[in-house]
């Protein structure tokens, strides 16, 4: 804050250092502190490592960084829940929109990114996916974004096919979404013998199934 000229008092934005601009360098303790806690909570160990110390130690910052950007530990698990999501809705999103206009190629388009997104990132499916997050604050994430993944394909699904929306496509896109959920889980913990490909070629068979009788 600075003085004005009549008195009143002026906001600034925050000091540039080193020739990076204040907001720029929150932003950036921001996102260390985000993958942070992907690191940890990522772990096979889930969240009992998640605290502002272990984040913090993690990161390489100070306490005070993490409460410039975050009340409590929870704020910061639902932050790192939500940068996954978002990050892998987009990629897999584009992925079927760049795909051509064929309902094979767009949907093993999609279901590639995704599990590819997964399988080069162990740490967002184990977030995504581990029973033993179940009992933290990511159960109602976990919850709210699976019934918003079932909703982006039924948007899909309704905009390629011609669909109505009804009660009926609904249940489908619930039952997919579920169902790809555990396939991932199984398929992550070394339950299912199956290639990468393999997986990918079988969910886009069940997909399309699926859509025949939507």
């Amino acid at each position: 804050m600075r003085t004005c000229q009549d008195g009143g008092m002026e906001s600034t934005s925050l000091r540039t250092y080193g020739g990076v601009a204040g907001e720029d360098r929150q932003a950036e303790r921001r996102a260390q502190l985000v993958e942070a806690g992907l690191e940890l909570l990522g772990a096979r160990d889930g969240d009992r490592n998640l605290t502002v110390r272990g984040v913090c130690r993690q990161a390489g910052l100070a306490a005070r960084y993490f409460y410039e950007n975050f009340a409590d530990r929870d704020a910061l698990a639902v932050a790192v829940y939500d940068s996954v999501v978002e990050g892998i809705a987009a990629r897999t999103l584009e992925a079927v929109q760049s795909a051509p206009g064929d309902a094979r190629l767009k949907t093993h388009a999609g279901l590639s990114r995704l599990v590819r997104t997964i399988a080069e990132d162990p740490r967002k499916g184990f977030l995504l996916f581990s029973p033993s997050l179940d009992n933290t604050v990511l159960a109602e994430r976990r919850a709210a974004s699976a019934r918003w993944f079932a909703g982006l394909l039924g948007l899909q699904a309704r905009e390629f096919y011609g669909m109505p929306s009804t009660a009926r496509l609904d249940l489908l896109t619930e039952m997919l979404v579920g169902g790809l959920a555990q396939a991932l889980t199984s398929w992550l913990d070394g339950n299912l013998a199956l290639s990468e490909e393999d997986l990918v070629e079988h969910c886009t068979e069940v997909f399309l199934a699926v859509s025949k009788i939507a």
